[in-house]
């Protein structure tokens, strides 16, 4: 897929930011990213449950960038001069307040769930909740550049992809449209780091279960499958697991061989979507999650193990960043027309 050009010159006054529900990984990480984007210029930061804590006394990292932030309680008030608004909610809580923001606001970025799914039927099965926001949710613009850059292009509202799916989509995508593959039978598996749990304590990332432990979860019926499903373009058994690592996240995909399938083929057909893409870098050996810390750069490689006849297609990320909060700040730039690569850096922290 050609890299598009959505750079507009002129476009460097600034942006004024809001982010609600930024108390969570997703919104500190946002606000790391925005103390780095010579647009952006960080106007609220609401966080209920924290509100009136400083911001650098729940995540000292951002000290220097933000030494008298706040977090304040969601008022709608607060939002009536914002130019973007990124939206770190619950999915029934983005549902609910979407139609408030899109409009008043040029931008709205969700990183919840809530507009991802275009079949709207798909949500009391996979997140238990009946959506009542059709319009929306047929406006909204699945935030992935790779796949969606001319559709972002101006968008109001902008749903960010989840991070297991960003990883299996850009591994997998390329070798459907080229037709290397079958759609059918498709197995996802990834190891994900513990924040994608979440900041709240539960049994599941306390530390003493999370050490020098690995489990899977969501077996069979993970609220991301039809999210994969959608963006990928075939049916498949996707398997996640917790690992003991704080952030990253490892997809490895199977597949079975189309006809004309070479081991040749499905590389070049990386190569050749990815041709040109600022964040996405084809690499001949097995990614590493590592590579890709603190980066919104994605690492895929994938190859033919004619012995077994399958397709083995892989992806590393960080969740946090190109999984969720850098890829929500990507598909901003791309929709306000700013430099795409604003504020994200292709560069993993090493060692």
């Amino acid at each position: 897929m050609q890299m598009v050009s959505v750079t507009t010159p002129g476009t460097d006054s600034a942006i004024a930011v809001g982010i609600i529900g930024a108390s969570g990984f997703t919104g500190a990480e946002l606000l790391r990213l925005a103390a780095q984007h010579p647009n952006f210029d960080v106007v609220i930061a609401t966080g209920d449950s924290m509100a009136g804590r400083r911001a650098a006394d729940l995540y000292p990292s951002l000290e220097v960038a933000y030494p008298d932030l706040v977090f304040t309680e969601f008022d709608k008030a607060q939002t009536a001069n914002l130019d973007l608004v990124f939206l770190g909610l619950p999915h029934e809580a983005s549902m609910a307040l979407a139609p408030d923001l899109v409009g008043s606001v040029d931008c709205v970025v969700d990183l919840s769930a809530a507009f991802r799914l275009k079949d709207a039927g798909a949500y009391p099965t996979f997140y238990g909740f009946e959506h009542d926001q059709p319009e929306l949710l047929a406006e909204a613009v699945f935030g992935l550049p790779e796949l969606h850059r001319r559709e972002l292009a101006g968008a109001r509202l902008v749903s960010t992809p989840g991070c297991h799916v960003t990883a299996a989509t850009l591994a997998l995508r390329p070798l459907v449209e080229a037709g290397l593959i079958e759609t059918t039978g498709l197995i996802v598996n990834t190891l994900t780091g513990i924040t994608g749990a979440g900041r709240k304590p539960t049994e599941t990332n306390v530390f003493t279960n999370i050490d020098s432990n690995v489990m899977a979860y969501g077996l069979g019926k993970h609220r991301h499958t039809p999210e994969m499903e959608q963006e990928i373009g075939g049916e498949l058994i996707f398997t996640p697991h917790l690992v003991p690592m704080s952030r990253g996240l490892l997809a490895t995909c199977y597949a079975r061989p189309a006809d004309g399938c070479t081991d040749e083929a499905v590389k070049q057909a990386l190569r050749s979507f990815f041709a040109g893409e600022p964040f996405v870098a084809v690499i001949d050996g097995p990614p590493e999650t590592k590579s890709v810390l603190g980066a919104n750069a994605a690492h895929v490689s994938a190859q033919y193990d004619e012995r077994t006849g399958t397709v083995i297609a892989m992806c590393a990320i960080d969740n946090l960043t190109k999984g969720a909060s850098g890829g929500a700040v990507q598909a901003a730039n791309v929709a306000l027309g700013i430099d795409e690569m604003a504020g994200l850096a292709t560069v993993g922290v090493a060692p």
